[in-house]
């Protein structure tokens, strides 16, 4: 069973949404301006139509788990380049 759902467009993934706000499980969403946010518990404000701007919030989201886990100090540089989130 999940614990989190992550979701790039709340307007592409309505259907995931509803169906994991019937089963309580927490909702983050990229949303841009005219993003829906029922039953998003944690909007994210983000150009969530580009590519590249994509790439680089969950860039930054998996650094930051990275730091959170402890698997990689604050003083050190994430050696995984943005360009890896491209594809």
């Amino acid at each position: 069973e999940p614990r989190l759902l992550m979701v790039t467009d709340p307007r592409t993934d309505a259907q995931a949404l509803k169906e994991a706000s019937y089963a309580s499980i927490p909702i983050i969403a990229l949303c841009d301006t005219d993003s829906p946010l029922e039953n998003v518990d944690i909007a994210i404000p983000a150009n969530n139509k580009g590519k590249e701007s994509i790439a680089l919030l969950y860039w930054l989201l998996a650094r930051e788990v990275q730091y959170l886990r402890g698997s990689l100090p604050r003083s050190q540089e994430w050696d995984v380049m943005v360009d890896s989130f491209f594809w």
